[in-house]
């Protein structure tokens, strides 16, 4: 991880080697970041859960920077900033650009190529320490995020906001020297008293963000950098403050066993995940803060006697290659061998190529450059290492990026005979093979094919309650024939790629409200509140604005056995929309699976016998519609799995065309090539001319 070697580094990120250690060098504290390290690596090879070592990197390493700073302005020294900052990422970026370009050889050998695109851009987000925005952004973003394996680049994250933190809190040294030489003008001051202040204001506002936003979005708020400067600015305050923390004896023992305990157990206690970085991430840092408190106790039963054995330590000096690359190591290795879960000889294998390669990468990448010293330094020199490790990496990703994007528009402009997708099953009995050509969508477009409307409801459509905002609208340019609002979850969305066109044929207002995950129907247990909450308000808005009908979907399928179910309270929730006049169209849904489609075509073949599951491991027969013939007045049941699943068969790809997109969500492509079939069946069922 991002965090210096010693306290004397100026750069808050190396130091020097156990043969040639500073006066200021602590080892309990590289002890610390040793277990640190093996706290995320083993918690996240066998636990699969977060351990909050990352809380406690994040607080080292602005305990030791602040030292660092702290000096230099004590003693007279220029800060020199432009020159901290070049000699900081001269340091930082040869080590990492390794990885990512070992993470892309890896992708390419390893990775579908479905999910290129992704690691094509966490490649320059984690190069250009935006990482943590990125994965916030898709964090919220339901149909970015849905179904996707974990990247093998992620955990840039913390990275990320650690080098915008250190470009920051240098500037936060030099304003606060700034107003400690005008005040001591007057007052009778200490830099570290002005200081203090400064990082005490970061802290509580920081927090109360926190943790106002880890209540209301936590999952974009686990990668903001404004809800993690309170853990900075905890260890900053920490190292002002130490000098005048004298525990005796006891006291140190005391606290530095209780704070490795706390350290150790927190994952094992909390929902790291979900609950961070709120006041639920005081738990960690604090346990940390309590054994750097501790320091060295002079005793043999000392915490510190522990953590500075020398293993630990040597540990410690490759921790930030060991950080790089365990995620990496373990993300490719899984998808290589299909394995969800390594078992004990499975991670320690995982776990000792990720150390293999930490110290590799530390013996001839970090520790060169680190002790690479010219006769006259020259900042141009130092900005040319870092300009030259941007370009090692930018050229490749560049290139593979170019050539997705051409091989996209080269699949995209294929003859449409060539890709017939559901067309191919109307001629019976599965229709005759579709003639050799590129599936569609590319692989690299895979990802944004989806359906959906994109116009805010607006005028008389415009609903009152907030809790409907995401409303969205297609209005026809001419008259208005009928007007239908979707309701449900991405599983309606869908089908918008055949309905939109038919109701802008057909002279149809269309109105989606729509939550991810949230299939429409009546208060229950088996949703969570917001769900109950959305198709409430949804009920309300259809019972106001009285359409002529609603288009929902009236089963639910689910990846095992029974695979397919009545949707919960259905009917319940269409009752009074019926007892409205209003018509209900409920269609069929469609099959989900424990693997990802397109990924398992490229991986194998598309017919592959893996990738073309039996229709009987996806939905019943009779299908769960029947039960709801005859019980509400005005409610019209749709089926098309004819078109998605034939002749006993699931298939990836029909007619050139990729049926889904993911595990669960049909493309946008393949429901397009659907538009005639859907809307014969649309019209018969309902009766509509």
């Amino acid at each position: 991880m991002l965090i210096a070697r010693t306290e004397a580094a100026p750069d808050g990120t190396s130091g020097a080697t156990s043969a040639r250690r500073k006066p200021t060098f602590r080892p309990e504290v590289q002890g610390l970041r040793a277990l640190a390290v093996l706290m995320v690596v083993t918690y996240h090879v066998w636990l699969g859960r977060v351990s909050g070592g990352v809380d406690i990197f994040l607080l080292i390493s602005a305990f030791l920077l602040t030292l660092s700073f702290v000096r230099k302005v004590e003693s007279g020294t220029s800060l020199n900033l432009v020159r901290h900052w070049l000699h900081l990422f001269k340091r930082l970026l040869p080590a990492a650009v390794v990885v990512i370009l070992g993470v892309l050889a890896g992708t390419w050998l390893i990775l579908p190529q479905s999910r290129w695109p992704m690691v094509l851009e966490q490649a320059w987000a984690s190069l250009l320490y935006r990482q943590n925005w990125l994965l916030a952004d898709t964090a919220v973003d339901y149909y970015a995020q849905d179904h996707a394996s974990a990247s093998p680049l992620q955990h840039f994250w913390s990275l990320s906001i650690q080098g915008q933190v250190f470009i920051l809190w240098p500037l936060v040294f030099a304003g606060s020297a700034v107003v400690w030489k005008l005040l001591r003008r007057r007052y009778s001051i200490s830099y570290r008293a002005v200081l203090a202040a400064g990082f005490a204001v970061i802290l509580a506002a920081s927090l109360a963000f926190s943790i106002d936003q880890t209540a209301t979005n936590q999952a974009y708020a686990y990668f903001d950098t404004r809800t993690r400067l309170w853990e900075f600015a905890l260890g900053s305050l920490l190292a002002l403050g130490l000098p005048l923390l004298n525990p005796g004896r006891v006291l140190r023992l005391v606290l530095g066993w209780a704070g490795l305990a706390a350290m150790v157990s927190c994952g094992l206690v909390l929902t790291v995940d979900r609950a961070f970085p709120g006041f639920v991430a005081l738990w960690p840092t604090l346990a940390a803060a309590a054994i750097i408190v501790a320091g060295q106790s002079g005793s043999r039963f000392g915490v510190d006697r522990f953590l500075s054995w020398k293993p630990l330590v040597s540990l410690g000096d490759n921790s930030y290659a060991l950080y790089l690359w365990h995620w990496p190591v373990l993300v490719l290795a899984l998808a290589a061998t299909g394995v969800e879960s390594p078992n004990l000889s499975q991670g320690g294998a995982i776990i000792a190529a990720s150390v293999v390669l930490a110290v590799l990468t530390t013996r001839f990448v970090e520790k060169p450059l680190r002790e690479w010293h010219w006769p006259q330094v020259r900042s141009w020199r130092t900005a040319v290492v870092v300009a030259a490790c941007c370009a090692v990496l930018a050229g490749p990703v560049a290139v593979w990026q170019t050539s997705l994007t051409e091989v996209e528009a080269a699949t995209a402009a294929q003859p449409r005979e060539l890709t017939p997708g559901a067309a191919q099953l109307t001629q019976g009995n599965g229709g005759t093979p579709a003639p050799a050509a590129r599936i569609i969508p590319a692989p690299a477009a895979l990802d944004s094919d989806w359906a959906g409307i994109q116009a805010p409801c607006l005028g008389r459509n415009a609903p009152q309650d907030p809790v409907l905002e995401g409303c969205r609208q297609e209005v026809p340019s001419g008259e208005i024939t009928k007007r239908i609002v979707v309701l449900g979850d991405s599983h309606a969305q869908q089908y918008l790629a055949a309905l939109a066109p038919v109701a802008e044929a057909r002279g149809w207002e269309l109105v989606t409200l729509l939550m991810p995950a949230c299939r429409f129907g009546a208060y229950s247990e088996t949703r969570n509140a917001e769900c109950n909450t959305y198709n409430r308000a949804s009920t309300a808005y259809v019972l106001e604005h009285r359409p002529d009908a609603v288009f929902t979907v009236a089963t639910l399928t689910h990846e095992e056995a029974p695979f397919e179910t009545e949707v919960p309270a259905y009917l319940e929730g269409i009752q009074p929309i019926a007892d409205a006049g209003i018509e209900i169209v409920g269609i069929r849904d469609n099959p989900r699976f424990t693997f990802n489609m397109p990924e398992c075509v490229q991986r194998y073949a598309p017919d592959a016998p893996a990738c073309n599951p039996p229709l009987n491991e996806s939905l019943v027969d009779p299908s769960p519609l029947e039960s709801y013939r005859g019980k509400v007045a005005g409610l019209h049941l749709m089926d098309l799995s004819d078109f998605i699943c034939a002749e006993g068969i699931c298939p990836a790809v029909v007619g050139n065309v990729y049926v889904y997109k993911d595990d669960n969500h049909l493309s946008r492509t393949y429901v397009e090539s659907m538009i005639p079939m859907f809307e014969q069946r649309l019209l018969a069922a309902t009766g509509w001319t």
